[in-house]
């Protein structure tokens, strides 16, 4: 975490504060450690993070202290088989949670088989669920990976589940092109009602509610789709590939009958083509893809984040942001593209990205698996612009118990001190020069923003 902290730091210092949005404008700001292989990042509506750790627990990260609960939310470790891509893998809140206090959570069993299962919150407490849930759905996993691992609800209100192709390598069973099994697809449900026998109902929508194939099934060829994500009435699924090829696809809801392709193709180039394929003309090829080793660092698995659409950092609006799991690297291209320009952070070594997530603002999280850690995503552009860089001075930066600041414009009489997610930590009055007692601040980014008579500057800084 030290190692992490430092490299931030050094990022951020070397970077001009002036410069248009890049690949590098983007940082991280740990806001909570300690946490055990955390793989997904869900948001119930309040000031809360619901962290979903691989081990078999949700924990919830206070978004107004940054703290971690003391108590897990729900403990299923007894229910689930981990290792390698295996365990407690995501959750899922209805936009009605807290109504009915219901949420569902997606795991492999003891046998290795795929669960999804209906759980409520505790009536006396709500960061404890009851430990009583209800299956709702299983489908066995032929092999150990490929277990896919997200669940969203989608615009629409139905519950999404990404399914991978049962794994070994190559899907040697072709079961993503096989509609009569729920492997290597995307499923929907609607989790209101019940029909044939099952604690849930089909949309009428879904492709084969009404002819050959599962009724579950929203759309195919899909590989391992680990993270997929909603914007608006569109669906972003990263799927990873097999020795070669990351994409990424981008589809409307309302296009029920879409079929990725694998395995006949590795994104948009040939894998297992043979005559059983689908036409070309009946695919959808990735919206963007990058392969292994065409630049940079090595890589090797997608991880499917967000199209950043919060208010804090205006510059991000409309990027959308992934990372692989292998480089370490944060990526981002632009979500109105037809033909995007993918661009790629420098590395955060030993980070393992397993997921991105949004709280009630739609401000912008990132899980690091290996360290244990959430960030916030942060411009460290944001609100900076040349005046402000020319007519405020901070210094030391970084800083450890004490900023001084230095102002050109004696119009100035106030000052704000945010930290990333945008809380004010210290204010008051200025005059040219002022001197401020950060001592019980904690280590993080933070920004300062001073009000002359007709502008307004503001500046980064660190407290180590």
């Amino acid at each position: 975490m030290k190692k992490l902290f430092y490299f931030v730091i050094a990022l951020l210092v070397s970077m001009a504060s002036h410069q248009k949005l890049s690949a590098q404008s983007i940082d991280l700001a740990p806001i909570a450690s300690g946490l055990n292989a955390p793989v997904d990042i869900k948001s119930a509506g309040d000031e809360r993070l619901f962290i979903v750790e691989q081990v078999g627990l949700i924990k919830i990260i206070d978004l107004t202290t940054n703290s971690i609960s003391p108590n897990a939310f729900l403990d299923i470790s007894s229910l689930i088989s981990t290792g390698g891509e295996r365990g407690l893998l995501s959750m899922a809140f209805p936009a009605d949670y807290n109504i009915s206090g219901k949420f569902y959570i997606y795991y492999t069993d003891t046998t290795g088989s795929s669960v999804i299962s209906q759980y409520s919150v505790s009536n006396q407490d709500p960061n404890q669920a009851d430990p009583n849930g209800s299956v709702i759905l299983t489908y066995t996993q032929p092999f150990a990976n490929h277990n896919a691992g997200c669940m969203q609800f989608g615009p629409d209100g139905f519950l999404y589940i990404a399914s991978g192709d049962g794994g070994s390598g190559g899907d040697p069973g072709n079961r993503a092109q096989d509609n009569n099994t729920l492997l290597g697809k995307m499923l929907r449900l609607d989790v209101t009602g019940s029909s044939n026998g099952n604690p849930y109902s089909i949309p009428a929508s879904n492709p084969f509610a009404s002819s050959a194939g599962a009724d579950e099934i929203f759309s195919t060829g899909l590989r391992n789709p680990w993270k997929f994500s909603f914007d608006s009435n569109n669906i972003w699924i990263a799927d990873v590939g097999q020795n070669a090829t990351e994409e990424i696809n981008r589809q409307s809801v309302s296009n029920n009958i879409a079929n990725y392709g694998w395995r006949c193709y590795e994104g948009s180039n040939n894998f297992n083509v043979q005559a059983s394929c689908p036409p070309v003309a009946d695919l959808v090829f990735p919206l963007a893809e990058y392969n292994h080793t065409g630049s940079g660092l090595n890589k090797c698995s997608i991880t499917g984040g967000y199209v950043y659409r919060g208010n804090d950092f205006p510059n991000l609006q409309g990027t959308y942001f992934f990372a692989d799991f292998c480089s370490n690297e944060i990526g981002m291209l632009d979500a109105s593209q037809s033909n995007p320009v993918i661009r790629y952070t420098s590395p955060y070594t030993g980070a393992g990205f397993s997921s991105f997530g949004v709280d009630q603002n739609n401000e912008l999280y990132v899980a690091h698996r290996n360290t244990g850690t959430i960030s916030r995503i942060v411009d460290t552009t944001a609100s900076f612009e040349t005046p402000s860089f020319l007519a405020l001075k901070l210094y030391p930066n970084p800083a450890d118990s004490s900023i001084t600041i230095q102002t050109d414009d004696n119009s100035v009489k106030t000052y704000k001190i945010f930290d990333a997610r945008g809380k004010v930590v210290s204010k008051g009055t200025l005059s040219a020069t002022k001197t401020i007692d950060i001592s019980i601040v904690k280590s993080g980014i933070y920004f300062v923003n001073c009000k002359g008579m007709s502008t307004q500057y503001s500046k980064r800084f660190i407290v180590r």
